[in-house]
């Protein structure tokens, strides 16, 4: 039997859940910008900067649910001209990350908004066949925030 995946908006989400998810040190490993200690101040702060996009450009990240079980949070933000995508699941479901990518990129391709996606990744992610098989072609690295980041892109026109 196939696990359904759906999409639905963080607020949705109790504050407990996204708490410990970003607080599991393996998340961290591939976040060099996670400097912080996630309480639930931290995931008000968040959850408030994630829906302030969703109104400023009729678009964000959502919280991702397998049968309707949080798994984690991910989806498009503008940054810029561009529209980055970023994926940060709970490690027992990293298995899921190309489906469910594979289902946020069927929403670019269908949203005339987003004439590219870019991924920007930590040099850490070693893994990349994935993004690869999706079409993205390596841009370069780039900073961002101080950090180096692998950057990835995905023409969906």
């Amino acid at each position: 039997m196939k696990h359904e995946i759906t999409f639905t908006r963080l607020p949705e989400v109790e504050p407990s859940e996204i708490i410990v998810h970003m607080s599991d040190p393996r998340i961290a490993e591939h976040m060099p910008l996670l400097t912080f200690e996630w309480d639930e101040a931290a995931v008000s702060k968040f959850v408030s900067a994630k829906e302030e996009c969703w109104k400023r450009d009729g678009l964000g990240h959502w919280a991702i649910l397998l049968d309707n079980n949080y798994v984690g949070w991910g989806g498009f933000q503008k940054e810029g001209d561009e529209w980055d995508y970023g994926l940060v699941l709970k490690t027992e479901f990293f298995g899921l990350g190309t489906r469910i990518s594979q289902k946020a990129i069927e929403f670019a391709l269908a949203d005339e908004r987003i004439p590219f996606v870019t991924f920007l990744l930590p040099p850490s992610r070693k893994k990349l066949g994935a993004l690869k098989r999706l079409g993205a072609v390596f841009v370069g690295e780039i900073e961002y925030d101080g950090t180096t980041f692998l950057k990835y892109c995905l023409n969906t026109e």
